[in-house]
């Protein structure tokens, strides 16, 4: 993959109702576009330079990659549990700073106009309840279900799924998506990873090392390199079937 630009922090404007101040980590691929976006959502633990590398990943596979910070009112202690209600609600300030990033993308004379959205962990949830909002492709790893499943999504684009089998809170999720989205005709490729837990996709460990042992008993958490190489071929062609195509 060609090199890309640096990582940098920029201002987002806010649409109505979005976070005062937002800003995100943006990444351009190296070269002349134009090219197709990405918005990535971030972890429960904020963005921090394992998500960073993740929106380097897409830079470096030719998409414009902009990842909003969804605590920039106060960081996780003071946003994460306001963040959840909103991911349960389906609506808030996190759903309109997403939409800002996205419209952030489509205005940049380099993007075609074409976004899609991935998410990881609780990023993974509002990847799945944006799936409907505008994006040409969404990618939910290891992320949470709306109910009522079905109705929540309804209209969404073509979706990609990837759950950990070692992931005790999301167990049974991968086939419930699966059944939901066969169901709803929506184009989509599900797959859970036996051997793996939640956050397989990062490359090291992530948040407070106090909770990382609690994390590794009970969710199975932690990078399976061999699980998320297989991911990750999958998303690449799948994002590239339905967004890089239509560039």
């Amino acid at each position: 993959m060609p090199e890309t630009s640096a990582v940098h922090t920029i201002d987002i404007p806010g649409l109505a109702g979005a976070s005062a101040g937002l800003t995100g980590e943006l990444v351009l691929p190296a070269g002349e576009g134009p090219w197709p976006g990405v918005v990535l959502v971030h972890e429960a633990f904020g963005i921090n330079d394992v998500m960073r590398r993740q929106a380097e990943r897409f830079a470096r596979a030719g998409y414009i990659a902009l990842m909003p910070d969804l605590f920039t009112e106060g960081g996780a202690r003071k946003c994460l549990n306001q963040t959840f209600r909103e991911l349960s609600a389906g609506s808030g300030r996190s759903f309109a700073d997403i939409e800002s990033a996205r419209q952030l993308l489509i205005a940049r004379e380099e993007c075609t106009g074409e976004v899609g959205i991935i998410g990881f962990c609780m990023g993974g949830g509002f990847a799945l309840a944006a799936a409907s909002l505008g994006f040409g492709a969404a990618s939910a790893n290891y992320g949470r279900l709306h109910k009522p499943l079905d109705e929540s999504l309804v209209g969404a684009c073509p979706i990609i799924g990837s759950y950990g089998g070692k992931d005790n809170s999301l167990k049974g999720a991968a086939q419930q998506l699966e059944d939901s989205l066969t169901r709803l005709g929506i184009d989509h490729d599900v797959k859970e990873y036996p051997e793996a837990g939640h956050s397989f996709l990062n490359d090291e460990e992530s948040g407070p090392p106090a909770l990382r042992f609690i994390m590794k008993r009970i969710l199975g958490a932690g990078p399976n390199p061999e699980a998320a190489a297989d991911a990750w071929t999958r998303i690449d062609a799948f994002f590239g079937e339905h967004l890089a195509k239509k560039s």
